[in-house]
Protein backbone atom coordinates (compact mmCIF):
# COMPACT_ATOMS: atom_id res chain seq x y z
CA UNK A 1 0.00 0.00 0.00
CA UNK A 2 0.80 3.47 -0.81
CA UNK A 3 1.85 5.90 2.14
CA UNK A 4 0.29 8.80 0.35
CA UNK A 5 -2.43 6.62 -0.92
CA UNK A 6 -5.34 5.64 1.06
CA UNK A 7 -6.91 3.59 -1.77
CA UNK A 8 -6.59 0.69 -4.03
CA UNK A 9 -6.45 1.44 -7.94
CA UNK A 10 -7.93 -1.78 -9.21
CA UNK A 11 -5.93 -1.78 -12.16
CA UNK A 12 -2.51 -1.26 -10.47
CA UNK A 13 -3.63 -4.18 -8.22
CA UNK A 14 -4.42 -6.26 -10.70
CA UNK A 15 -7.85 -6.89 -10.59
CA UNK A 16 -10.87 -6.44 -12.87
CA UNK A 17 -14.64 -6.87 -12.50
CA UNK A 18 -16.73 -9.38 -14.58
CA UNK A 19 -18.49 -11.54 -11.52
CA UNK A 20 -19.42 -10.69 -8.23
CA UNK A 21 -16.91 -13.36 -6.81
CA UNK A 22 -14.30 -10.61 -8.75
CA UNK A 23 -15.96 -8.26 -6.19
CA UNK A 24 -15.94 -10.61 -3.46
CA UNK A 25 -12.22 -11.55 -4.07
CA UNK A 26 -11.38 -7.02 -4.21
CA UNK A 27 -13.18 -6.77 -1.18
CA UNK A 28 -11.54 -9.39 0.82
CA UNK A 29 -8.59 -8.20 -0.11
CA UNK A 30 -8.62 -4.18 0.84
CA UNK A 31 -6.88 -4.47 4.23
CA UNK A 32 -5.81 -0.86 4.69
CA UNK A 33 -7.42 -0.10 2.45
CA UNK A 34 -10.35 2.77 2.82
CA UNK A 35 -11.48 2.47 -0.91
CA UNK A 36 -11.39 1.34 -4.50
CA UNK A 37 -10.78 3.53 -7.70
CA UNK A 38 -12.58 1.72 -10.95
CA UNK A 39 -11.82 2.88 -14.83
CA UNK A 40 -14.19 1.61 -17.15
CA UNK A 41 -11.36 -0.86 -18.89
CA UNK A 42 -12.03 -2.43 -15.12
CA UNK A 43 -15.09 -3.19 -15.36
CA UNK A 44 -16.72 -6.09 -17.61
CA UNK A 45 -18.51 -4.92 -20.56
CA UNK A 46 -21.85 -6.76 -19.54
CA UNK A 47 -21.53 -4.18 -16.02
CA UNK A 48 -22.16 -0.86 -18.83
CA UNK A 49 -25.76 -3.22 -20.29
CA UNK A 50 -28.25 -3.15 -17.10
CA UNK A 51 -30.13 -5.78 -18.31
CA UNK A 52 -27.67 -8.08 -17.72
CA UNK A 53 -28.08 -6.89 -13.54
CA UNK A 54 -23.73 -7.09 -13.21
CA UNK A 55 -23.59 -3.04 -12.39
CA UNK A 56 -26.73 -3.77 -9.60
CA UNK A 57 -24.94 -7.11 -7.95
CA UNK A 58 -21.11 -5.26 -7.87
CA UNK A 59 -22.71 -2.01 -6.65
CA UNK A 60 -24.81 -3.75 -4.32
CA UNK A 61 -21.36 -5.93 -2.90
CA UNK A 62 -19.84 -2.82 -2.58
CA UNK A 63 -22.42 -1.01 -0.41
CA UNK A 64 -23.43 -4.09 1.33
CA UNK A 65 -19.56 -3.90 2.97
CA UNK A 66 -19.18 -0.78 2.86
CA UNK A 67 -16.47 0.11 0.30
CA UNK A 68 -16.30 3.40 -0.95
CA UNK A 69 -15.68 3.08 -4.86
CA UNK A 70 -15.00 6.11 -7.17
CA UNK A 71 -15.73 5.34 -11.10
CA UNK A 72 -14.08 7.29 -13.35
CA UNK A 73 -16.14 7.40 -16.74
CA UNK A 74 -15.95 10.27 -18.44
CA UNK A 75 -19.28 9.89 -20.98
CA UNK A 76 -21.53 7.75 -19.68
CA UNK A 77 -23.70 8.83 -21.75
CA UNK A 78 -21.88 6.76 -24.53
CA UNK A 79 -23.47 3.50 -22.33
CA UNK A 80 -26.76 4.38 -23.01
CA UNK A 81 -29.69 6.83 -21.50
CA UNK A 82 -30.01 4.40 -18.34
CA UNK A 83 -26.79 3.87 -17.61
CA UNK A 84 -26.62 7.87 -17.53
CA UNK A 85 -29.61 8.28 -14.90
CA UNK A 86 -27.53 5.39 -13.10
CA UNK A 87 -24.67 7.16 -12.82
CA UNK A 88 -26.16 10.75 -12.47
CA UNK A 89 -27.95 9.35 -9.58
CA UNK A 90 -25.13 8.11 -8.02
CA UNK A 91 -23.48 12.11 -7.81
CA UNK A 92 -24.10 12.07 -3.87
CA UNK A 93 -24.08 8.71 -3.06
CA UNK A 94 -22.26 8.23 0.29
CA UNK A 95 -20.28 4.97 -1.08
CA UNK A 96 -20.31 4.66 -4.89
CA UNK A 97 -19.80 7.40 -6.90
CA UNK A 98 -19.21 7.95 -10.89
CA UNK A 99 -16.65 10.90 -11.80
CA UNK A 100 -15.43 11.93 -14.97
CA UNK A 101 -11.87 12.62 -13.94
CA UNK A 102 -9.45 10.31 -12.22
CA UNK A 103 -8.35 13.62 -10.37
CA UNK A 104 -11.34 13.89 -9.20
CA UNK A 105 -12.05 10.24 -8.10
CA UNK A 106 -8.60 10.82 -6.19
CA UNK A 107 -9.94 13.60 -4.44
CA UNK A 108 -12.80 12.13 -3.09
CA UNK A 109 -11.57 9.38 -2.34
CA UNK A 110 -8.54 10.72 -0.61
CA UNK A 111 -10.92 12.94 1.31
Amino acid sequence: MSESRKFLVAAEEGYSLGSTDDALLLIGNLHGWVGVLLTEEDLAPDFFNLRTGLAGELLQKFVNYRVRVAIVLPDPDAYGERFAELAWEHRTHPLIRFFPSRERAEAWLGA
